[in-house]
């Protein structure tokens, strides 16, 4: 039944965080920071009531490690969002996303000395094969938008290559924060819901650094269009109601990622994570009519098809449904 109720909050949660996302950023591309502090802001205050009893129970972790690990977490947020206001479209943004696999393959191959086998390398190159693919086609899609002179589309081209470069150090910089974290649940054991009330509350005094852009697009919101919100009779409006959506589902989101990882095994949680990114990408293209040629589709195939032969699910998958039988029948 938790698991069940899990793989509901990932998919209702994911999906619906990255609709309002793409709402907010179609309207308003640089909202990345106040969506952030928004994020933060909300996973902070309840994991302070729940998590830390308002401050009265001392953290399992040393509040240093905790320090280090939110400076890259905060870097890493900041700039996937920022990214959007780059000419980075959500189809894009989240194919590069999926390839945290061949970050992570580098960093533990230079840092932790790892060796991996054939068929994990296989995997990694067909992720990045993907992902040049997708990278390639949008490439062509900004140079060759119309009604632009050719200095302002070299300007437009500059700020998506730009938001490529900020994708790859986001990638890299969350790879590295994995491998941060993996060393140190060694040493201290794993506290998941200590670690992502400590990662969204420390950071929150260095969202002063934005705190002009966060106040100038609060502005923005508070004076779009008025919004009735259906079965309350609120009026808000529509782009803060966008907001409080984005900041709800993506806390849903992490909630249900969070009783996965404490009822399944991370072979389940990586597949349903990835047929996450899957459904949200296929419902992105098709609802907001975003553009995607076979090019992208055959891109996008290859970066699904190596994340699952990386987990292994193939091999792993029929041992697995075979011992569901068997519980089923004794039961």
């Amino acid at each position: 039944m938790r698991r069940a109720l899990a793989v509901g909050l990932v998919f209702s949660g994911c999906c619906s965080n990255v609709v309002f996302l793409e709402l907010l950023a179609r309207e308003f591309p640089g909202c990345g920071n106040i969506v952030t502090f928004a994020q933060f802001l909300f996973i902070a205050v309840e994991g302070f009531i729940f998590e830390a009893n308002f401050g009265r129970k001392r953290p399992a972790i040393p509040i240093r490690y905790y320090l280090i690990m939110v400076a890259m977490f905060f870097t890493v947020s900041v700039v996937n969002n920022y990214a959007l206001n780059l000419n980075i479209a959500m189809p894009l943004h989240m194919i590069f996303r999926s390839g945290s696999l061949i970050a992570s393959m580098v960093l533990g191959i230079i840092i932790l000395k790892k060796r991996y086998s054939v068929s994990k390398y296989t995997s990694i190159a067909l992720v990045s094969m993907g992902i040049f693919i997708c990278t390639l086609m949008s490439a062509k899609q900004v140079a060759s938008k119309s009604s632009l002179s050719e200095a302002d589309g070299f300007h437009v081209f500059m700020w998506w290559l730009l938001g490529i470069v900020a994708l790859t150090f986001a990638l890299l910089m969350s790879a590295r924060m994995g491998i941060f974290q993996e060393t140190i649940y060694k040493q201290f054991g794993k506290h998941s819901k200590e670690a992502l009330f400590y990662n969204h509350a420390l950071p929150l005094p260095g969202f002063l650094l934005l705190a002009p852009d966060i106040y100038a697009h609060a502005v923005l919101f508070s004076q779009s269009e008025p919004f009735q919100v259906p079965g309350i009779g609120l009026t808000l409006p529509i782009m803060w109601f966008y907001l409080v959506v984005n900041v709800i589902t993506q806390y849903v989101c992490i909630r249900g990622v969070f009783i996965l990882t404490t009822e399944c095994t991370s072979l389940t949680v990586t597949l349903v994570v990835t047929l996450r990114k899957f459904v949200s990408l296929i419902f992105s293209i098709l609802y907001f009519k975003n553009p995607f040629t076979a090019w992208h589709w055959l891109g996008t195939l290859f970066v699904f098809v190596g994340t699952l032969m990386y987990t292994e699910v193939w091999t792993s998958l029929g041992p697995l449904l075979a011992k569901q039988k068997k519980e089923a029948k004794k039961e």
